[in-house]
């Protein structure tokens, strides 16, 4: 059977998010300190006690959730689980997944999702940007919405997560109008995601830009492991190709539902969602609802989980 491993990014964060994980396996606070010290602050206290204010501020979300996706993973290889077929990560996912991959270092890695964290946040002040899921409605009902109320500013849908749920970023202002227009088109829910910048549309094309340049400095390698990336495909082992697609990420919607869809149809059988929450795992039951997945997000999943790979594998 081929397995996939897959990576949330921005939305899936909480306070004590990795407690659990914690207690049960001292490797994730290892691989926290890892992080902490290529950071230079305490990203395990962060995580751990909070406030949710700061943690839920992307210069501080994004380091977090690529090291506790990276901190789950490793546990899972610890315990003796196998190495997966692909990988794919949401969003800012796609670092963990490349770190998992061997393509890049944690410290490395940390120092790049904050760097990127800074650009982005620092293209749109906060509180000038926003991001809102729409649920309910078709893709070309919400692309047709955006481009009704968008009045010159900015405001697309960003994340096809899967049918009937797409998320839009844009200029605070345009996304209330769109809100409220998805509203009135028949949503059945349209929330506001706790982030701080409206990440994957135009807007951030200023902080792709700077952000190629950092990416040309950092020490990339082909990685051991497939992984699905967000802004299309990269031929294999093109380390320049990689460095231009996760530039082109800042500001390109992420084609999940198509992703997992791939994934499906190149024969994949099992996901393993690796990281906090079960964002990933309801998106993929939307998308097929006989699809076999497994979320890691606390100690009991992540021993079930290996027990059964184990048991699928005999």
């Amino acid at each position: 059977m081929t397995d996939a491993f897959l990576f949330p990014g921005q939305g899936s964060q909480s306070v004590g998010m990795m407690n659990e994980l914690a207690d049960a396996h001292p490797l994730i606070n290892a691989t926290f300190a890892e992080a902490s010290e290529a950071l230079g602050t305490d990203l395990a206290a962060l995580v751990r006690d909070g406030p949710i204010e700061k943690l839920n501020q992307t210069v501080w979300t994004q380091p977090a959730m690529l090291a506790a996706g990276v901190a789950t993973y490793r546990v899972w290889r610890d315990k003796g689980g196998l190495e997966p077929a692909t990988m794919a990560g949401h969003s800012l996912g796609e670092y963990s997944a490349l770190v998992c991959a061997g393509a890049v270092a944690l410290g490395d890695a940390t120092r790049l999702v904050a760097r990127r964290a800074e650009l982005m946040q620092s293209a749109v002040a906060e509180g000038e940007g926003a991001m809102v899921a729409i649920i309910g409605l078709t893709d070309e009902q919400v692309a047709a919405a955006c481009e009704a109320v968008a009045n010159g500013e900015v405001v697309e849908p960003v994340n096809f997560n899967a049918p009937g749920q797409v998320v839009v970023a844009g200029a605070k202002d345009a996304v209330a109008r769109l809100a409220s227009k998805a509203e009135e088109e028949g949503a059945r829910r349209v929330l506001p995601l706790p982030v701080s910048v409206p990440s994957h549309c135009a807007l951030m094309r200023p902080a792709a830009e700077k952000f190629a340049a950092d990416l040309a400095q950092v020490d990339l390698t082909a990685p051991k492991v497939p992984v699905m990336h967000n802004a299309g495909p990269v031929a294999p082992g093109s380390v320049d190709a990689l460095r231009d697609a996760l530039a082109r990420q800042l500001y390109s919607p992420v084609p999940w539902s198509g992703t997992i869809q791939g994934l499906l149809e190149s024969g994949t059988a099992r996901f393993y969602e690796c990281g906090p929450g079960r964002v990933l795992t309801g998106l993929v039951k939307r998308i097929h609802r006989r699809a076999k997945i497994w979320s890691l997000h606390d100690a009991a999943a992540l021993d079930e989980a290996l027990l059964q790979a184990a048991e699928l594998d005999k």
